[in-house]
Order: structure tokens, then C-alpha cells, then sequence
């Protein structure tokens, strides 16, 4: 057997430095996959305790420094910020000449297509949107996770290649997201994946306030096999007293929310009136049973929508929306 050692990954030379602006829980993550790849990151800016601890764990020996100056010492440069501070901060740093001609600037903003960089642009820089659809942790099980994740790639047209094979060095699958349809693509995920999270935490409140000791080991199987079943059929795989039209188990459902979470039946109603509609649609739900199920989210909407105070759905207090 060879006892030859296998080399380094660390040791492989570099292709390109790598700087990252806004140690959240997103840059770290990317430019450590990146070094994974050889890429030799260089330098991190981050502005909380809590980013620059973050940087410090996922990028030991990388130093931290100004945003300025992190563009003047990499080449590719992962612009990781608030999709709100994104078209602020590249303005800025292309008005102060931070920006250098042939540099890669990455964005990592769902939000955002490519001409968000345009000041970059205009002083020479390569733009790239590169938005991975994955949640974070702030932690290394990040990188981990990037194996086989989607990004929605957006780019000018002589960049495409450049941008997909970066993509592709950090583990994950590019997609192609035209720079129009870039605010519905991200309006999708966040429908998908961040309204999820709000779901499942009610859930779990909910069954403790019905006595379950392990919400989440009741859920856990529960949830992964509706996901699994809605991945693999859609609207086929719509169950429950929604899809089957059972309108008094739904009032009852109602009944208890507004005892127990008020603040939780705005969303309830919401999503049962949309799980009717495409049950309906797609003669799932039966048509005469859809009146009398139609008729209670009615009703309870209008009886919510009369009382609603201030703080909460009937008057009562609630989480502020």
C-alpha cells in the first residue's frame, strides 16, 4: 500500500485572493468554500462583535480591515451585505476609487440582478450576482451545505461562464435568473423558505400550549414528508380538512387559535383560503363542499378583520406585524 500523503489542498497555488464586505453569516461561508477550491482569501471586513467573531472562526489567519481597504488586496471581492445597504455601498465605493479596473465584484443579494453594480462598472470593475438559495448558520456546517445548493446567477453575457464556473468551484448548481426576473425569484424563496420558519415555530408554540413535550420529534417526520411529497407532486400532495373541505373542523381550528395564539389566525386564514383555492382548482376539493369551507374563512376573516386592534387580531395582545 502507497503510504505517499495526499497533497494539501492548502498548498495548491492560488488562483485568485479573495476579500469579503460584510462578515455576516454569508461571506465567510462563500470564501471559505472558496479556498476549498484554491482560492486564497485575504482579507474580511465586518462591523459587530458578532461578524468579526464569525470571520475570525470560519477565516482564521484572514485579517479583518476596512471595506476599502479589502478591495485594494483582493481580486475577487464578495460584497455580503443587507440587500437594503447593497446599492449604497457600491456607489460609494466606486465614488471613493475603491473599485479597480478587472476586479470581480460578487454580490450575494436575492434581491438584486447584476446592474446594481453598475458604478462598479462604470470604474472597471466585472460585475456577478451570485445568490445561493440556501439557509445559513453562521457556522462551518455553511460550507457543508453548499454541496449540490442552487445560485441564481446573474451577469452580463461575456461573464456568464465566469460566473457559472465559480459556482460550480464552491459545490453548488447555477441557474440562470434574467436580470428582470430577479425580484420574483427571490420573492419565491422567501415564500418558500422564510415564511416555512414562521410556520414551524407556530406549530411548535402551539403543541406545547396543547401539551406535546417534543414538538419538534412530532413534527420532524410529519414535515419532512410533506416536503417531500409537495417536491415530488405538487398540489397532489395537498391533505388535511382544507383540501378535504371539512369546514367545521376548520371553525373549530379558528375557535382555538383565537383562544390560544390570536395572533396566529391572520396567518391560518390566509393560508387556508389559499390551500382552498388550488385545492379547488385542481378538483382536489370538492365543489359543493368548497361553499360551506369558503363561508367559514369568510365569516372569520370578517369577524378578525372587525375586531382588530392595535396590537393583536381581535384586540387582544399579539406579536406586532
Amino acid at each position: 500500500m502507497s503510504t505517499d500523503q495526499q497533497p494539501d489542498p492548502g498548498d495548491r497555488p492560488a488562483r485568485l485572493t479573495v476579500g469579503v464586505v460584510g462578515a455576516g453569516r454569508v461571506g465567510p461561508a462563500l470564501a471559505a468554500s472558496l479556498q476549498l477550491a484554491g482560492h486564497r482569501p485575504v482579507a474580511v471586513s465586518g462591523v459587530s462583535d458578532v461578524s468579526r467573531r464569525r470571520a475570525e472562526a470560519m477565516l482564521p489567519d484572514v485579517p479583518l480591515v476596512p471595506p476599502a481597504e479589502v478591495l485594494r488586496r483582493a481580486d475577487l471581492v464578495l460584497l455580503t451585505v443587507p440587500d437594503d445597504a447593497l446599492p449604497g455601498l457600491v456607489t460609494g465605493l466606486a465614488e471613493t476609487g475603491a473599485v479597480r479596473p478587472g476586479q470581480l465584484l460578487v454580490h450575494t443579494s436575492g434581491r438584486y440582478g447584476a446592474k446594481v453594480l453598475d458604478p462598479a462598472l462604470r470604474a472597471g470593475a466585472l460585475p456577478l450576482a451570485l445568490h445561493p438559495a440556501m439557509t445559513f448558520t453562521g457556522t462551518p456546517v455553511d460550507v457543508q451545505r453548499l454541496a449540490g445548493c442552487s445560485f441564481g446567477v446573474t451577469a452580463p453575457e461575456e461573464l456568464r461562464l465566469a460566473a457559472e464556473a465559480l459556482v460550480i468551484e464552491m459545490g453548488g448548481e447555477p441557474e440562470w435568473i434574467s436580470e428582470e426576473n430577479r425580484p420574483l425569484y427571490h420573492a419565491a424563496l422567501a415564500l418558500g423558505a422564510n415564511h416555512l420558519v414562521t410556520l414551524v415555530a407556530q406549530s411548535m408554540e402551539l403543541l406545547r400550549t396543547a401539551g406535546v413535550e417534543a414538538p419538534d420529534r412530532m413534527l420532524g417526520p410529519l414535515l419532512g414528508a410533506a416536503l417531500d411529497n409537495a417536491l415530488r407532486s405538487g398540489d397532489a400532495a395537498l391533505t388535511g380538512p382544507v383540501a378535504r373541505g371539512d369546514a367545521g373542523t376548520v371553525a373549530a381550528h379558528v375557535t382555538e387559535l383565537r383562544r390560544h395564539a390570536p395572533q396566529a389566525v391572520d396567518g391560518y386564514l390566509a393560508m387556508a383560503r389559499a390551500t382552498a383555492d388550488r385545492a379547488l382548482a385542481h378538483g382536489l376539493l370538492k365543489p359543493e363542499l368548497a361553499e360551506d369551507l369558503l363561508g367559514v374563512l369568510a365569516t372569520s376573516a370578517n369577524r378578525a378583520g372587525g375586531k382588530a386592534g392595535p396590537a393583536g387580531t381581535d384586540g387582544t395582545e399579539g406579536n406586532p406585524r
